[in-house]
């Protein structure tokens, strides 16, 4: 091994279809070798009684920090990557929630440095075309049918990178068919549409179920509804909001038994709030509690996104699996190869070739380093 290769090595180290002590060699911004057990000549850095796991992957996330990227500011944004990022979510979509055109264009367009610098993987529109009686925390009286136009513009931007949608709304079908022809990904949620018309969905190019069980019709025995739809097809990636306030991990078993982790991301949702004290906060134009580190919209009660980070996610699916290390190894996929898989993105997996974004953990699970792009990141606050 070449002198110009920086040498990690660590009591465990969780690698595809391994979990040990093993090591992981850096050259640039590449991993490019990897192994279990002791590494093929003295390691540089001898990380001991440390977890080391890809950099996470978010897919769904709206802020934090005290930062948002919903304001129009990339300087905000900016700070909401930083915040995130020292808690080792090295790759990022922005999540935009429902506006009017006119903000939803310039809060893009504020975004798009970000975008080609490298900083966030794209953007993510939630809404506004999303169904009334599934809005959650976003403002009703925005909601409305996709325009061709409108739609079209943004996707032309270049750096939309996930639309999620009701398809029952008017349009809705030929609005995914739009987004999955761009090259977006298009994700059914906030909808009540039946479980023909989301297979319908599917079929015309939806890749996404956004935070599944949440914002959706629910499961009945005579109606399966959405959530049903999406997990029945092996094409389609399901969001998790894995903080154990959004969902029940009783209910990941269930769908990790149906989908496999190699179909489920872990997303936080987070907004403004999280790694903040509680109080009062905004998420679009709404006014949001926090009370207890739970989010929710000021006099509905709603739950309005979370306060959560990659590493309480990470050690959330940990802390509700079988045992550590099956884990530790559904966590890594749940918060990182997945959701990069469905980006397409050589980041979340530690092996040659792939981006060096790496998280070292303490044995209890909290971040002690985080390198993107083989570059130490600032610790968290």
């Amino acid at each position: 091994m070449s002198s110009d290769v920086a040498v990690l090595a660590a009591d465990t180290v969780v690698l595809p279809g391994s979990c040990g002590p093993g090591w992981i060699g850096i050259a640039g911004e590449r991993i490019v070798a990897t192994g279990i057990g002791r590494p093929p000549r003295p390691a540089d850095r001898e990380l001991g009684a440390a977890v080391v796991v890809p950099g996470f992957v978010d897919l769904h996330v709206h802020g934090g920090g005290g930062a948002a990227y919903t304001t129009g500011d990339p300087e905000e944004a900016a700070r909401a990557v930083a915040f995130h990022r020292a808690h080792g979510t090295t790759t990022t979509l922005a999540s935009l929630v429902t506006a009017t055109p006119e903000v939803l264009r310039r809060a893009v367009a504020a975004l798009a440095g970000l975008v080609q610098e490298g900083e966030i993987a794209g953007v993510h529109l939630e809404g506004p075309w999303l169904a009334e009686g599934r809005c959650g925390a976003h403002d009703p009286a925005l909601l409305r049918d996709p325009d061709p136009a409108e739609l079209d513009a943004l996707l032309g931007t270049g750096v939309v990178r996930m639309v999620t949608l009701a398809p029952e709304r008017e349009g809705g079908l030929d609005a995914v068919r739009r987004v999955a022809g761009s090259g977006a990904l298009a994700a059914v949620g906030h909808t009540d549409a039946g479980y023909a018309l989301v297979r319908a969905a599917i079929e015309a190019g939806a890749r996404v179920g956004t935070h599944l069980f949440n914002a959706m019709a629910p499961l009945h025995h005579r109606e399966p509804g959405p959530a049903a739809a999406l997990l029945g097809d092996p094409r389609v990636t399901v969001e998790l909001v894995t903080d154990g306030l959004h969902v029940h991990p009783a209910l990941w078993d269930l769908v990790l038994a149906s989908a496999g982790p190699s179909r489920v991301a872990a997303v936080s949702d987070a907004m403004v709030a999280a790694g903040m004290p509680d109080g009062r906060y905004r998420l679009g134009e709404l006014d949001v509690r926090v009370d207890g580190g739970v989010a929710r919209l000021a006099g509905r009660g709603s739950i309005a996104g979370s306060t959560a980070t990659g590493d309480a996610l990470f050690r959330c699916i940990v802390e509700n699996a079988p045992d550590r290390a099956s884990g530790l190894v559904r966590a890594v996929a749940m918060t990182a190869s997945t959701p990069a898989a469905t980006l397409g993105l050589p980041v979340g997996v530690l092996e040659p070739g792939c981006r060096a974004d790496v998280v070292v953990l303490s044995p209890e699970l909290e971040v002690r380093e985080v390198y993107r792009r083989g570059a130490p990141v600032a610790p968290p606050a």
